[in-house]
């Protein structure tokens, strides 16, 4: 094996080692999860060339400078403010969803006015009008961390696939019977994951369209899909008041997480894919052992339905939403709740984290998104303005950037 050079994941912390085995070109990478601003770099740089073979003496001081830059990353100023920097009258009807592609340098808005919309963050121009569905756009993604091809899920029964630079249509996946509400990437961007109101999931052939696999067993809706980090297995969730995990290579089941008493909101994989997290209409959030299916913990206190739940970028933490105004953020490995967000004066629709774990982001039909500290619980911002329920909010790569979209039809962004 012969190492060609060193490359750099910030969040989760990692580094990515590309070397030559048999004249064929890999990679393997280092996580580095448990990296904090004051690490003793010296030790860790030590520790990482006494247990990995491609890590020679020689290439220690490179390690160094690898981890200092991945501190220098997590040290995001604590009181950063975020300031309104443009609203976007993106539609003529309101606003399904919104998502950045991996550098942040763009994102995409959904809408019930049939299309979704390509943006310029910094400018706040718009870049291109995907148009072609006869129906609401309603699940929309990039094939991060590529970026370079945009999925839209409709409520007309089909998805298209689209080039995110010029906004031509590659094709349209057609095969559900009922609307799309779900899609996604699998991490090498080969193959995509549909979930529809017709209870089915399947996966499809990114280069040509065509069905691979077709998931059947829930016997509802399916409103959540995701895949785990390696893109080996798939989890959907549904209205079925279960959730399955899905071979993605041979279309097979391996688990049926039974156990809530109504339906999921969402699921999710933690960062290494040993947990589930499961948030349902039953007020309660579930965590699951990944490997064996068993449900490892009930997460009670909410008096409403949970409406959302969300994994730090390390999978170390997880955040739920829910009816009753309220967030809270959990540590996913002893269970302790660690916080809870009190201060929206209606529902929350979703959360999530910031890249360093270090805030938690709320949207609510208040009007309003809060940005609050993880570990206290405090609300350090309010941002305000719509007019409307938001309903999706999303942080840039780099934590530094916020988009909120609203049923006001604007979406707003935030520096």
């Amino acid at each position: 094996m012969k190492l060609k050079r060193f490359l750099l994941r910030y969040y989760p912390p990692g580094i990515i080692l590309e070397y030559e085995r048999g004249g064929i070109l890999k990679t393997k990478s280092i996580d580095l999860i448990d990296l904090k601003p004051d690490t003793d770099v010296d030790a860790l740089a030590l520790e990482i060339a006494r247990t990995e073979v491609l890590v020679t003496p020689s290439k220690i001081d490179q390690i160094k400078v690898l981890i200092t830059r991945l501190q220098e990353k997590l040290l995001l100023p604590e009181n950063q403010k975020f300031y309104l920097f443009k609203v976007l009258k993106a539609h003529l009807l309101p606003l399904t969803n919104v998502a950045f592609n991996k550098s942040g340098s763009n994102f995409i808005t959904g809408s019930y006015d049939r299309t979704c919309k390509v943006w310029d963050t910094d400018s706040g121009d718009n870049l291109a009008v995907l148009r072609g569905h006869t129906n609401v756009v309603y699940a929309i993604a990039y094939n991060n961390p590529f970026g370079d091809k945009i999925v839209t899920g409709s409520f007309d029964k089909t998805c298209r696939l689209w080039d995110a630079q010029t906004g031509k249509c590659y094709y349209t996946i057609k095969g559900h019977d009922a609307e799309v509400v779900c899609v996604s990437f699998n991490p090498q961007s080969t193959c995509l994951a549909t979930g529809s109101m017709d209870n089915h999931a399947k996966l499809w052939d990114l280069e040509t369209g065509a069905e691979i696999c077709h998931f059947k067993g829930h016997t509802q809706e399916i409103i959540a899909v995701s895949f785990n980090t390696v893109g080996s297995q798939l989890i959907t969730g549904s209205f079925d008041h279960t959730v399955s995990v899905w071979d993605v290579r041979t279309g097979s089941r391996i688990h049926t997480l039974i156990g809530h008493k109504a339906e999921i909101s969402n699921v999710q994989f933690n960062w290494d894919c040993s947990i589930i997290a499961s948030g349902s209409m039953d007020k309660t959030v579930k965590l699951w052992d990944a490997l064996s299916g068993q449900c490892m913990v009930t997460l009670l206190g909410h008096t409403d339905e949970v409406l959302d739940v969300s994994f730090d970028t390390t999978g170390q933490y997880l955040a739920s939403a829910s009816g009753d105004s309220t967030a809270r953020v959990y540590n996913a490995l002893t269970h302790k709740m660690i916080s809870k967000l009190e201060g929206h004066e209606n529902e929350i629709s979703k959360v999530c984290f910031n890249p360093q774990g270090t805030r938690v982001m709320t949207a609510s039909s208040d009007r309003t998104v809060r940005l609050w500290d993880a570990e206290s619980g405090v609300c350090k911002q309010v941002l305000e303005g719509h007019t409307e329920e938001i309903f999706s909010c999303a942080y840039n790569y780099t934590g530094d950037i916020i988009i909120t979209a609203s049923k006001d039809n604007t979406c707003r962004i935030w520096k």
